[in-house]
């Protein structure tokens, strides 16, 4: 797959395929690292980007990660549940404003996506007024021409633990 029609880049493996994501980035602390263990191993990745850090000048990451060959994902620009997930109209501010954000960086109209939480997370309910918005998002996104990915292996890095012997564990068990 490549990178210029927006497809999700894949460790060919045994009977199947990894795909390797990365999501909430970029980090100046671990995603330089994250990019030189990629490329040490000739293995692409999709990152799905907020802005969280962008107005850090992590513009230079972002763009890096684009030119080494990795996909590029739009996973939110404020990565605030409470307002994206309060309406519709405000999901789509979020999903455009994090969508211009890469296309300034790297000149490609990423129509790649991640939900925070998941397409089906039980963290939207909490502020969408009993509306159900992830059912009509998923549909929104897609007739808009996004194509959004979940996941199924989860590492635990996420707030769980630190201690790489831990995820690895929990990626090979999954």
């Amino acid at each position: 797959s490549d990178n210029q029609g927006g497809a999700i880049r894949y460790i060919d493996i045994a009977k199947g395929y990894v795909y390797l994501t990365f999501d909430d980035g970029p980090s100046q602390n671990i995603t330089p690292q994250i990019l030189k263990t990629l490329a040490e191993n000739d293995v692409k990745a999709t990152f799905f980007v907020t802005n969280q850090n962008l107005t850090n000048g992590y513009d230079d990451i972002i763009k890096r990660e684009y030119e080494e060959g990795h996909s590029i994902g739009l996973h939110s620009d404020t990565h605030n549940y409470g307002y994206i997930y309060s309406s519709v109209d405000n999901y789509l501010n979020d999903l455009y404003a994090i969508q211009a954000k890469v296309k300034r960086i790297t000149g490609y109209t990423s129509m790649l996506m991640r939900f925070p939480g998941g397409s089906s997370n039980t963290i939207s309910k909490n502020y969408d007024n009993n509306s159900h918005i992830m059912s009509k998002l998923t549909k929104v996104v897609e007739a808009r021409g996004f194509k959004y990915v979940d996941w199924n292996v989860v590492s635990g890095d996420a707030g769980e633990t630190t201690k790489t012997a831990m995820v690895v564990s929990n990626i090979i068990n999954s």
